[in-house]
Parts: structure tokens; C-alpha cells; sequence
């Protein structure tokens, strides 16, 4: 049997906790997340729909990476339609020129819509049409559409048999070895839940094995930005982070100070939401929405993130199913003795629980910091500069009632990717090293697409 995009979407789409109409909320309504960051007189046709990409990644309750993948469909989808009619960049996917006089920014909705209907396996019927009433009838709206319908199909023909495997997709199905010494992940157990705050049931599979395999966007590989080995759990590195973690990521930490807290459930952001990537797309449209780009330099921009938050989550999950480490709570809870490591730190602790809820999936490497990573250097790259000093809240407090009315800080772009990096490790659930080589990987993401994927025409 042949796996296809269409079938793992579709199964994901049914094995949904909650399943939407595709009625995503307009501005200025709770459910719509641009209000919340988006001056008035910023409000466009690509922030509107990615804002209906989020909505829907939210009523859907998507995981992180399946929440990276579809977004990365539209937003391509969207940027390519408006691009071959502008031929502002070169693009690597051959979708070729749109016919002169079309509208872009129809195109770009038509695209978007019809590959977001696909992505999310929803079909945006009425989004669509509100979109098109706000333009007049017109020569350039008809072949607007026509050649946004036509561009979403090239890119989704393009992306058929791109690895994304369907309803066995939390089966290891032979993509990747397992380990057999004392580092191998394990579920740590049923213990996956916070009160008040998200829960996860029990299980006995790790989420997505294979999605390291999917075919990238931007990177020449899922394993080309693949992490280095993971320390041996007998040497001094090793026992350093065990004995940190233990102390700062339990949920009784006597270190952890109340600003760390803070930080931990801020970024949490579980499948309850937008989720990690996009959180990071939220930021992306914050922060790029005074910057004065043209629709085009804009499309560019937010599908770039969209593509390398999927590219980061591919990078990402390479890692953590071809290392296959254990969590810290595995380790701290019932595997240390096996370790063999001669520092007495390593020992066990049968009553820790890590602060935030430890996920259902392997280690090494951090998502979340290859996300932030990824999503902090291509803004930069955008913007010009990294020093941007911003402030934002939880685009999604219900998840955590005690961020209700918190708004945090950062000096830099680099500084809230290394915030949001580090409240793994405030929140127990990741090793030191998962984030800095997490950190590494999404630079690098970043850099190469920033570069090489949709450079400007001569």
C-alpha cells in the first residue's frame, strides 16, 4: 500500500480530539488570533489567512508537528501563486510564471485556501467566498483564481508522496533503530498531566517516528542538520545534567525561581493551541507587520517561517528517533542505576515528576528550541537586525490560567529564542544538551532558506 500526504492527513484530521466546521473567526473576535497583535491599519490578506491556519490548528488540538506541516502547505502555496505573477524571486519547485494581469493577492488567497482545505482536511467553502466578495468582478480577480486554484494543485501534486505516512503513523514501521543500552526511551508512564493546565493520556507509542523522513521544504535532507551523539550516560557530562535537572526541572524544585515558573508554562504551549510553530508564526507576523514590506516581500517572509517551522520539526524529529534518549523523568524516576555512572548524583528519585508534563516521544534533540532557533534567525534575517526588543502574552491562556494578564520581555530575537529553549529545562522535561544542539540545528535551518530558497531575481 502506497502512503500518501492526503492519507496522513486525513487520518489525522479523524483522530482529532475535536473537529471543526473550517469556520475560522474574523478580526477582533476572541477566537481570532491577529486581533490580539495586529495593529488596524496592518490587517491584510496574508495575515488573515494565517490566521485561519491557526484557528484551525487550534480546534483541531494538532500536535506540534502536524501543526508545522500543515501550516507549511498554505503558506507555500500561497506565496508561489502571488509570485508567479509578480516574479519578484526565484523558486526551486518549478511552478512557473501566472498569466499577466492577474490579481496577486486573489491568487494568494485562492492558493492558500484550496491548499489549506487539503492540509487541514477542511474545506474553507465560506472563508473562500467572503474573501473573493471583497473584490470587484474584474478580468484580473477571474484569472486570479484560476491561477491560484492552478498553483495550489502544483504544489500539492508536488508534495503527494513527500514521506508523510498515514494511519500507522505512531509505528516505528522500521525507519529507525532502536537503542539497546540504558539511554533507549521509554514512556516514563500514565503520569502526564497538570493541574490546571493540559494532560496527556497514557500510551505505549512515541508520536510520529517516522515524521523525520518526510520530504523537507528547505533543508536537502532530514538528517542534514542531525545532531551529534548524546553523551555517555557513564561520564561526568552526563551526571552534571542529570544532577540539574533533577534539581531545577522537578515539580517540589526548591531552585527554581518563580520568573522560571513563569517561563516553563509560558511556552508550554501544547496541543491545546496553536502550538509551538505557531506560536512562532504569531511572532513572526508581530513582529514583521511594521516593517514596511511590500505583499510580496511579506508573503515571502511568513511562508519561509512556515517552511522552516516544517523543516524544524523534521530536523527535530530526525534527532530525537534516530538517538532515541530517554526523557529526564525516565532516567531520574527508574533508570538511573543502570547508568553506571560513578558520580553519586546519579541516582534514583521514585517521586519526581518533571514541572510541565513530559511528552510522549524521545528526548534529544529539543523541538521547542529548534523551532525558536529556527523561527528567531529567519526573522532576523527578514528584519535586517536581531536586536528587537518586543513583548508579547500567551496567544492561548487558557491553557494555563495562571498567564492570564502576564505579559513577558525580550531584549532580542535571539533572546526569546533562548528563553523559550530553556523553559524545557525550567519545566524537567528535556536534557541541557537537547536544547543548545536544538538551538544549532534551527540556525542553521534558517540561514540555508533564508539564502537559497526564494532569492530575489537578478
Amino acid at each position: 500500500m502506497t502512503h500518501t500526504r492526503r492519507q496522513f492527513l486525513k487520518n489525522a484530521a479523524a483522530a482529532s480530539a475535536l473537529l471543526m466546521t473550517g469556520c475560522a473567526g474574523p478580526y477582533d473576535q476572541k477566537t481570532s488570533y491577529t486581533s490580539q497583535i495586529i495593529k488596524p491599519r496592518n490587517r491584510n490578506t496574508i495575515f488573515h489567512w494565517v490566521d485561519t491556519a491557526l484557528q484551525q490548528v487550534r480546534d483541531q488540538r494538532a500536535t506540534a508537528p502536524l501543526a508545522a506541516y500543515c501550516c507549511s502547505l498554505p503558506l507555500a502555496a500561497g506565496f508561489l501563486a502571488a509570485n508567479g505573477i509578480l516574479q519578484a524571486y526565484e523558486e526551486p519547485f518549478g511552478i512557473g510564471p501566472g498569466p499577466r494581469g492577474a490579481d496577486p493577492e486573489v491568487a494568494y488567497g485562492v492558493a492558500f485556501a484550496y491548499a489549506a482545505a487539503e492540509a487541514f482536511q477542511q474545506p474553507f467553502l465560506f472563508e473562500r467566498m467572503a474573501f473573493l466578495d471583497r473584490f470587484p468582478g474584474s478580468e484580473a480577480k477571474s484569472l486570479g483564481v484560476r491561477w491560484g486554484r492552478a498553483a495550489a494543485d502544483k504544489v500539492l501534486k508536488m508534495r503527494t508522496n513527500d514521506g508523510a505516512e498515514p494511519s500507522e503513523a505512531n509505528y516505528y514501521l522500521g525507519r529507525y533503530e532502536r537503542r539497546t543500552d540504558s539511554l533507549r526511551w521509554r514512556p516514563t508512564g500514565p503520569f502526564y498531566g497538570a493541574k490546571p493546565g493540559p494532560a496527556f493520556a497514557s500510551f505505549d507509542r512515541g508520536l510520529y517516528p517516522g515524521h523525520g523522513r518526510i520530504k523537507p521544504w528547505t533543508m536537502k535532507s532530514g538528517s542534514q542538520f542531525r545532531a551529534s551523539d548524546f553523551y555517555d550516560p557513564k561520564s561526568p557530562e552526563f551526571a552534571g545534567e542529570f544532577d540539574r535537572i533533577r534539581r531545577i526541572g522537578g515539580m517540589d524544585s526548591t531552585i527554581r525561581t518563580a520568573d522560571q515558573e513563569q517561563i516553563a508554562l509560558f511556552w508550554e504551549d501544547g496541543p491545546w493551541g496553536i502550538t509551538q510553530p505557531g506560536h512562532m508564526i504569531y511572532i513572526a507576523m508581530q513582529i514583521l507587520q511594521d516593517r514596511d514590506l511590500s505583499f510580496i516581500e511579506l508573503a515571502r517572509a511568513i511562508a519561509l517561517v512556515g517552511m522552516t517551522q516544517c523543516d524544524a520539526s523534521i530536523c527535530a524529529w530526525d534527532s530525537k528517533y534516530h538517538h532515541d534518549i530517554l526523557r529526564p523523568e525516565t532516567a531520574i524516576r527508574m533508570r538511573a542505576p543502570r547508568f553506571g555512572n560513578p558520580d553519586s548524583r546519579v541516582a534514583r528519585q521514585p517521586d519526581w515528576r518533571s514541572y510541565i508534563p513530559t511528552p510522549e516521544f524521545p528526548s534529544y534533540t529539543s523541538g521547542h528550541s529548534t523551532f525558536g532557533a529556527a523561527a528567531a534567525e529567519l526573522i532576523a534575517l527578514v528584519y535586517g537586525r536581531d536586536d528587537v526588543s518586543f513583548s508579547g502574552r500567551s496567544p492561548d491562556e487558557v491553557l494555563w490560567p495562571q498567564l492570564r494578564g502576564v505579559t513577558r520581555h525580550w531584549r532580542s530575537l535571539a533572546h526569546m529564542a533562548e528563553e523559550n529553549g530553556m523553559s524545557r529545562i525550567y519545566g524537567g522535561v528535556h536534557w541541557e544538551i537537547d536544547h543548545t544542539a536544538g538551538m544549532k540545528a534551527g540556525q542553521a535551518i534558517a540561514r540555508q532558506a533564508f539564502h537559497s530558497t526564494f532569492p530575489k531575481k537578478a
